[in-house]
């Protein structure tokens, strides 16, 4: 069966953000510079209206304004289960707080699996909702991001209450 996605460009104060939608759900936030096969996307892309990428749009411009904490959303994530369990586990990160790539991890039941952990975390395909941008190294860096260091800054000053201008 061919996979159908409806999509949506939407302005950011992080870039433009490209949003993908099946009638499972939201599948995908992707960057205005991503790169080329990070995320699997469907066969056929329509851009459309679909009630999905509206209340992502809605709840992302909520979140960017300061007045969201948390998403509402179906999620329709498409990956192996072990992926599946990582971004499933970032939907459990609050607001403003970080994690490790061993924290989640251990979390999982899978101590040793820090770097299964963080190449899972680089393929996440819905960025923000499922905040990936949360993750951090072991000593506190920030690590790679797919929307880029200046955008993983921006996100983690902005829920810390210190918005930076990018």
């Amino acid at each position: 069966m061919e996979r159908v996605s409806s999509r949506r460009t939407i302005s950011s104060p992080v870039g433009a953000l490209t949003l993908l939608a099946s009638d499972a759900g939201l599948q995908a936030v992707l960057w205005e510079h991503d790169r080329s096969g990070r995320v699997p996307l469907p066969c056929v892309i329509k851009d459309e209206d679909h009630p999905v990428l509206t209340a992502a749009e809605a709840q992302l411009r909520e979140y960017f304004a300061g007045e969201r904490r948390t998403f509402d959303l179906l999620l329709d994530f498409q990956g192996t289960d072990f992926q599946r369990s990582v971004w499933h586990a970032l939907l459990g990160i609050p607001f403003g707080e970080t994690r490790s790539y061993g924290a989640i991890a251990q979390a999982l039941g899978r101590p040793g699996a820090s770097r299964a952990v963080g190449a899972a975390n680089g393929r996440n395909p819905i960025s923000i909702i499922a905040p990936c941008h949360r993750v951090i190294g072991k000593s506190g860096n920030l690590t790679g991001f797919a929307g880029g260091i200046e955008a993983k800054i921006w996100l983690l000053s902005m829920e810390q209450g210190q918005p930076l201008l990018l």
